[in-house]
Formats: structure tokens, C-alpha cells, sequence
């Protein structure tokens, strides 16, 4: 072999290795559900901690996924063995059906399934392409977001001049209880500053659920919790003939119980002017 044969020879070889060691893109991992597909490396990924992923394989009512959303894009490794988009889509329906899941729709290159756990559901997408170089993984957390922006005291008496009512979000309680979480403090601190500047303001409370559950049972937990919410602002200062509690369930939505982040925003107390 002659010298620039073997340099040519060796050049391909190094060039095979390091496509084979191909790495991730800057902070793309695989989700802790599920693994990859040997041979394959993350080219892109994107985790959002609050989102909604649309799938087209389910019905309208059913087709919208919202909770913590990581979309990560595998294509295969140059000189990697490839697989095929039917092998990449069982390999992954396998693995779902071990942990339980549902399986929601599965084409010969798509799949869709939902992994009931005891505190939450997670839904999966898979979708293979250009005859399996690359699939996308959708993995959807389902949760309610997070209410980072609480109402302050200038914002809920606004809202009373403006409407007659503010919705006081920033009051937390257990599921299926009346007992105020500590968290809850910062947003009682901010109405009983409202009403200490205004003294002739008196409020009724009003409790509300999501659709959880019986009527009857929702009207008894929105009532307890309003009641609650009036006992900590006495207990701050206020004077108990300023304040009445009400329970109105589900009576009253500001969004659609269809959705988590509808739910999230209907189990809420208000604050309505007498």
C-alpha cells in the first residue's frame, strides 16, 4: 500500500469514527421515560415548562396536550445502522405498553399514547421520517401552569372599581380540602392591605371549584374554603363584619373545565363588592 493510499485509508476511518461519535446538541438529553433508538443522536430540543402540543391524529375534544413539553429531534448517525420508521414506532410502542400505557392511535410511523400515573397523566408522540434518518419525541407532562403574576392590592381594588370583583389567584388549598396552604400568605397580606385602605370597603368571598367531583360536594368545599379565607383576614386585622363567605362550585367558570389550565384557573376565590 502505498504512502498516500494508507493516508487516504486512514483519513475515511477517522472520519467514520467521529460520525459515529457524533454528539448531542448543547443541552439535548433523552426525557427519563423513555430511551433512544441506538444509532441515533439529538439534534434539536426544546422543553417548555408550560405549553400545549396539538396532535392531528385524535378528535378536536381530545387532540390539545397541555403540561411540560419536551420536543427532541433524533436523526441517525452518519455510518449508523438505520432503522426502519415501522421499527422505530414498535420500539417505542413496546416500551409504553410495559409501563402501561394507552395506546391513542398507531399508523406504521406515527404513534400516540398516554401513561396514567398517580399524580399525574403524560402523553407521548412519536414520528418517524425520511424512511427512519429521523423521528421526533414529543413528551407532554400534563399539569396545570403555574400562576407566577399574583394580584397585588393597587391591581384587586382596580379591578373592584372597574367591575365590582377581582379574582384573588395566589391562594392555595390541598385537593378536596379547606385548609389554607402557607404559600397563600403573600396574597392575604395584599387583601388585607386593600381593605385597611379602605375602610369602608366590605367584600363578599366567594369560593369556586373546577367540575371535579359531585355539585353538592363542590358546593360544601367552595363554601369551606371561602369561609377560610374570611377566618385568616380576621385573624390579620380585619373586622369580620366587613367580610361574608359564599360558595358557588362550578356555578361560575372563567374557562373551559375541559382543559387543566381551564380547571387550574376556575378553582379560585374572588372578591366581590357588597
Amino acid at each position: 500500500m502505498t504512502c498516500i493510499r494508507m493516508i487516504v485509508v486512514l483519513a475515511a476511518l477517522l472520519m467514520q469514527s467521529g460520525a459515529l461519535a457524533q454528539t448531542d446538541v448543547k443541552g439535548g438529553k433523552d426525557h427519563p421515560l423513555l430511551t433512544r433508538m441506538p444509532g441515533y443522536s439529538i439534534t434539536a430540543s426544546d422543553v417548555k415548562e408550560f405549553d400545549k402540543y396539538t396532535t392531528a391524529y385524535l378528535p378536536d375534544a381530545e387532540a390539545v396536550w397541555e403540561g411540560k413539553v419536551t420536543k427532541l429531534t433524533y436523526e441517525l448517525k452518519q455510518g449508523a445502522k438505520q432503522s426502519s420508521m415501522v421499527q422505530i414506532v414498535r420500539n417505542y410502542e413496546n416500551a409504553l405498553k410495559k409501563i402501561g400505557a394507552k395506546i391513542l392511535y398507531n399508523e406504521d410511523r406515527v404513534l400516540g399514547a398516554r401513561v396514567a400515573g398517580k399524580n399525574a397523566t403524560t402523553f407521548v408522540h412519536v414520528e418517524a421520517y425520511n424512511d427512519g434518518n429521523t423521528y421526533e419525541l414529543v413528551v407532554v407532562e400534563q399539569g396545570a401552569m403555574k400562576q407566577e403574576v399574583l394580584a397585588d392590592a393597587d391591581a384587586l381594588g382596580n379591578s373592584i372599581t372597574a367591575t365590582g370583583k377581582a379574582e384573588a389567584y395566589g391562594i392555595y388549598f390541598d385537593t378536596g380540602k379547606a385548609l389554607l396552604k402557607p404559600e397563600s400568605t403573600p396574597t392575604l397580606e395584599e387583601i388585607t392591605k386593600l381593605l385597611k385602605q379602605n375602610p369602608k370597603m366590605a367584600l363578599y368571598v366567594v369560593g369556586h371549584t373546577d367540575n371535579e367531583g359531585s355539585l353538592e360536594s363542590n358546593l360544601k368545599l367552595s363554601a369551606d374554603r371561602a369561609a377560610a379565607v374570611v377566618r385568616a383576614l380576621t385573624g390579620m386585622g380585619i373586622k369580620g363584619s366587613r367580610l361574608k363567605s359564599a360558595g358557588l362550585a362550578s356555578y361560575c367558570p372563567v374557562a373551559s373545565n375541559r382543559t387543566e389550565e381551564g380547571k387550574a384557573r376556575n378553582r379560585r376565590v374572588e372578591l366581590v363588592e357588597q
